[in-house]
Formats: structure tokens, sequence, C-alpha cells
């Protein structure tokens, strides 16, 4: 198949390109923006060098016309989804950009593949559009109506915009609602590359809140392994399916801190902060449906997953 991944010089994209290229013929658009550092995407990408069937593409989604380039000089049998801008709390002071990239960019994209015949798509969610559910673990039947941050509410309205091109353009689709990605390459903004960090240079962390807070972490391999399984199912005929990709196991805030120390060998100076507005107090994903549907089954428990993230940090 002749793919399209946006976001491709990310944490996710880089590694899903990876996993994608020696059976595939793959085009990688990314923006290359300065939401982290430049060097680190392109440095994602330096295993893909050697391959003829790889090129990536420096592209913005809401550039129509960069777009309309691409895609009449390359014939896609599939479009897989994952670029956007990240982040609740960033969310919050810029939403604006947010939904500039994340909902306007999602349908410039599905206008092309409308445009150019294609059938074939998967769109990254975020587990994030659950908000402060109550009912656990989350299940993809669950009403998203309550999102508390601008990402949140962006990730959902991608979701809507989805089924409305399956519906009228009979288009393919699956949704993968990830729940807290890491590992290798992750973004250095987020905590556990952050704390890691921190930790290993003597600085202090932010705890906010008092380490109660849960988050279902998912080990990367895991979810490319879940976006694989999707991408069988979506060649299997047509749909319109949302899947949760989670370990489906929740650790506390202080729990994954520990385990931090523990894998580094060294204990955390930490400076407790109030919550902050956007966050959720956790996320615990039900995973029957992509158990049952995709065959997903997640390998790599969470210490495991924290050995082997700090085996990379020191290499790096």
């Amino acid at each position: 198949m002749n793919i399209l991944i946006t976001g491709a010089a990310g944490f996710i994209g880089s590694h899903l390109c990876e996993a994608l290229i020696k059976e595939h013929e793959i085009v990688g658009l990314d923006n290359f923006c300065d939401f982290y550092d430049i060097k680190i995407k392109r440095n994602n990408l330096l295993k893909l060098a050697k391959y003829d069937n790889f090129q990536i593409i420096k592209a913005d989604i809401r550039n129509q016309s960069e777009l309309e380039d691409i895609f009449s000089h390359h014939k896609f049998d599939f479009v897989i989804h994952l670029a956007a801008m990240a982040g609740v709390r960033p969310s919050i002071a810029d939403p604006v950009l947010y939904t500039e990239v994340n909902i306007n960019g999602t349908v410039n994209l599905l206008e092309q593949c409308k445009k150019h015949g294609i059938k074939k798509f998967i769109f990254a969610s975020s587990s994030s559009v659950y908000g402060n559910n109550k009912k656990v673990p989350f299940a993809e039947s669950d009403s998203v109506d309550l999102p508390i941050s601008p990402y949140a509410a962006t990730k959902k309205t991608g979701e809507l915009i989805c089924h409305t091109y399956h519906h009228l353009e009979n288009i393919s689709m699956v949704v993968l609602r990830f729940f807290t990605v890491y590992g290798p390459r992750q973004r250095p903004d987020l905590a556990i590359h952050k704390f890691a960090r921190k930790i290993l240079s003597n600085e202090v962390i932010p705890v906010f809140g008092n380490g109660t807070t849960k988050r279902d972490y998912t080990y990367i391999d895991d979810i490319i392994d879940g976006i694989l399984k999707s991408i069988d199912f979506v060649n299997n005929g047509c749909c319109y399916e949302i899947f949760n990709l989670g370990e489906s196991k929740t650790i506390s805030l202080s729990k994954m801190i520990k385990t931090i120390e523990n894998a580094l060998g060294k204990t955390a100076r930490k400076e407790i902060l109030p919550v902050q507005p956007g966050d959720v107090d956790q996320t615990f994903a039900d995973i029957s449906k992509a158990k049952k549907l995709l065959g997903y089954k997640p390998k790599t428990n969470f210490k495991n997953g924290i050995d082997k993230f700090v085996d990379w940090l020191h290499d790096n």
C-alpha cells in the first residue's frame, strides 16, 4: 500500500513509519513546528533515511494548497492521521491554534480524501475526550459530551467529523483513543520524560496535586501494535469504529514517580503545586472491544516499560 502518515516525525508517527516501512510505500507529512526542539523530530527519522520507499514532506495540514499538491502527486491507498497540536494545558492558553490545527486540519485532509477517492482513514483521538467520566473503566459507548479542555474538545470534534465523512463519502474509518503513551522518543514536555530528565539532573520536579491522580500508561510498542491491527481492520471492509488503546491498568502519579526513581536509582526533589485546570482525575481504558474486534493485547507492563524508557534515555 501507499500510505500517508501525518505527524510522521513525532513520537508515535516515527515508530509507526518504522513498523510499516518494510512492506509499504510511506509518505510522511510533518510541519516540524517548534512546540518542542525540531532537532528531536529530525533525530526521530534517522532510522528511516536508508529506505528508498520512505519520503518525508514538510507541510502543514492547515494549508490546503500544500495538501492538494501532495495528494495530486501521490496515489494514496490509506491515510493515517496522527498530526495534531497536543497537550491539555497549552490548549487552554491557545484554543484558537488548537481549533485551526486539530479541527480545520482534519477537515482539510478528509476533503483531499473525498476529492482523490481515498476510502481508508485512521484518526488518532485521545483518552482526554472522556473528561472526568465517573464510570470506570472508560468504554467507547460512554458519553464524551463533557470535555474539560480545548484539546479534548477538538479531538471529540475530530471524531464527529470523521463519522460525517464516513457517512457521506463511504470512507472506512477507525478512530483510536490513545491512553497516555510513553516510551523511547516520548515528547520531552510529557511527565515521564520531563520527570526522568529532571531527576537525572537533580532539578526539582513539579507535582500537581497530592499524587493521587491516575493514568492508564500505555507503552509505545502496544500502541503501534494496535494501529497495525486497525489497518487490517479497515482493509477488511467499510466501517466506522472507535477503539480504546490502553494498558487497562491505572498508575497513580506517586507510583509513577516512584517507578522512575527506582529505574534511575535516584530520589526526586519535588515541588507540590495545585491541580492544573483541564487535568482529569484519572484515565482507565476498557479495552474489551479492541481485544474482541482487533485482537489487541498489550504486552508491556509499566515497570518494564519504564525500564526500557530509562535505557533509551541513558543512551540518548
